[in-house]
């Protein structure tokens, strides 16, 4: 029996129970290994060893709000810092932040300074902050995880706002309406709540295929010869104002050029909540990238999309790749603050892409380190130490076939199987 003591006193376990416990720390290091894949896609492969100040306002990185220091939820900082400066503190993860620069030891912090990068502005003028700060999330203004609850609500974030939202408060008749698959996976790329939608009421005037209902639709184009991008026109909601959005000229005029998939803009990105699939079919921008005076819509889309109210949407693989790109749409867009929905980077697709490269690069530059170092020994030294592995797993294998699965093991029985291994090696 497990932890039982032997005659000499020595705690035992049964070859059953240990194998059974080899298994169990198997199955828990690869749920552990999985959680941290995800952290990594989270993080954009970021090392947490710099702060990421000097980089400016990064187009998405991973955000926290240390509420020990700024009780308020009016400041953000990034990884390396929430690692090396507020160590210990309450620290809320806030997912990622587009456009936006770490604020540790500004103003916001009072006496604290930042221990990695000291010197910086007294404030960071272009950040945008909204309740998530304070660790509070959707319209019901709850925190996450939810205290009152025993079990807790799914939650999908808006690519808009960045707000996260319970599938019961995004104003839909029931959660059965938002787009899954027969095993409950989510058939949109991006969800925009209500109140962002109001921003976006030109959506509207797109072919339904830009909306993911059902099957996931791949959103159909027009050029700007074929006006059938209108002959399909679902109710259309009311124009709004989206606050906490910053649209710069340097991405206004980057937009042109994405045609040639060059984007290298410094405006927002978006993440998705439950949906984030990466799509690498990019031959639609191609055709539907107006740059010139030819809208796609054809149409005033101010006075034909603000008579509905605004409601939430679920949108569909490459549906920003539809979007208009004429002179008229891209100054709505600059407008309304919104030109980050245009940048190709901004999706959540291709930050974790971004992530996923950069980790496979520095698993091969650690492979190759390895590999460097196992070359640049001796044949004779190489050969110890596959000789080494071999016999380890040769003995092993011998002890696991020759006792009692119902016999207890003890520290002598592992003593033995080393101390087989020293014999083996003095008669070689």
């Amino acid at each position: 029996m497990a932890a039982d003591l032997d005659d000499d006193g020595e705690q035992t376990v049964s070859i059953n129970e240990y194998l059974e416990t080899i298994y169990a720390v198997g199955q828990n290091v690869t749920s552990f290994l999985f959680i941290l894949k995800e952290a990594d896609l989270v993080l954009g492969g970021d090392e947490g060893d710099e702060c990421t100040y000097s980089k400016g306002y990064m187009k998405r990185q991973a955000i926290f709000s240390c509420l020990t220091c700024t009780p308020e939820g009016n400041a953000g900082i990034c990884t390396a810092c929430c690692l090396s400066c507020h160590d210990g503190h309450e620290v809320l993860e806030l997912w990622t932040k587009r456009n936006f620069r770490c604020d540790c030891g500004n103003s916001k912090f009072r006496e604290f300074s930042c221990k990695l990068s000291p010197n910086k502005d007294v404030e960071n003028v272009e950040n945008s902050y909204n309740h998530n700060f304070k660790g509070l999330y959707c319209t019901c203004n709850r925190p996450y995880p939810d205290p009152d609850l025993q079990e807790q609500e799914e939650m999908i974030q808006c690519c808009m706002c960045e707000d996260w939202f319970h599938e019961e408060h995004i104003s839909l008749g029931s959660p059965n309406e938002i787009p899954r698959d027969e095993e409950g996976e989510p058939l949109y790329e991006d969800f925009i709540c209500k109140a962002c939608s109001a921003v976006c009421s030109f959506l509207t005037l797109y072919p339904k295929t830009i909306r993911a209902t059902g099957k996931q639709p791949v959103a159909s184009v027009a050029t700007g010869k074929d006006k059938s991008v209108l002959e399909d026109i679902p109710p259309k909601d009311e124009p709004g104002k989206l606050d906490n959005d910053v649209c710069s000229d340097t991405v206004q005029n980057n937009l042109v050029a994405d045609m040639n998939h060059d984007s290298e803009s410094d405006d927002k990105k978006f993440v998705v909540g439950e949906s984030s699939q990466s799509n690498d079919s990019s031959s639609l921008s191609q055709s539907i990238a107006n740059s010139n005076g030819t809208c796609i819509l054809g149409v005033d889309w101010m006075a034909a999309s603000s008579d509905s109210e605004s409601r939430p949407l679920f949108l569909s693989k490459n549906w920003r790749d539809v979007l208009c790109r004429c002179d008229k749409c891209l100054d709505m867009y600059k407008q309304k603050h919104i030109c980050y929905l245009l940048d190709k980077e901004d999706s959540i697709a291709e930050y974790e892409k971004n992530a996923k490269q950069k980790r496979e690069e520095k698993l091969q530059k650690r492979e190759g380190a390895e590999l460097n170092f196992f070359n640049n020994l001796g044949h004779i030294e190489k050969m110890e130490i596959l000789n080494g592995i071999a016999d380890f797993k040769d003995e092993f294998r011998s002890f696991l076939g020759s006792v009692d699965p119902s016999k207890a093991i003890t520290a002598a029985d592992v003593n033995q199987i080393f101390e087989n291994l020293k014999n083996k090696r003095r008669r070689v």
